[in-house]
């Protein structure tokens, strides 16, 4: 993939009281390059449980493309495809949860647990030109891992 038309990719999970911090923190590392920094956050849920926020925030080029890479193994890319009116919002941005049990195991499925968000480039930046931004760079990852 040549260009890349995202601005950063930043990708978050949580981790709660009756999960294992260090799975949580592989599951992200499913998506992200080796060597991209994770965040950690400790804070304090509704009733006093503690959250470990996990994120990072992928800002170069290649590590870009390793995040799309991974991306463009989810089964139901075709799926994203067809709702990227509502998956970009008005300041440009790509919303996709994906599955944090799936990518503990490798894969990458969607579902919930980690928030990928996707600053698409467009210029300019309104929200019409970042969904078309977004559909022929998924539409190109899609023609790519087929």
């Amino acid at each position: 993939m040549p260009a890349v038309p995202f601005h950063y990719v930043d990708l978050r999970a949580f981790s709660y009281a009756t999960e294992d911090e260090k799975r949580v923190e592989t599951a992200l590392r499913t998506l992200v390059p080796a060597d991209a920094p994770i965040d950690r956050a400790e804070t304090v849920g509704h009733h006093g449980d503690r959250i470990v926020v996990f994120s990072a925030r992928i800002e170069v080029a290649d590590g870009m493309r390793h995040v799309l890479d991974r991306f463009a193994t989810l089964p139901d890319l075709d799926h994203v495809l067809e709702e990227l009116d509502e998956r970009v919002d008005d300041n440009c941005a790509l919303f996709v949860r994906l599955d944090k049990q799936a990518a503990f195991r490798g894969d990458v499925r969607l579902g919930h647990g980690i928030t990928l968000r996707a600053k698409v480039e467009a210029y300019p930046a309104k929200h019409d030109a970042a969904v078309e931004n977004a559909r022929e760079t998924l539409s190109r990852l899609a023609t790519e891992s087929s």
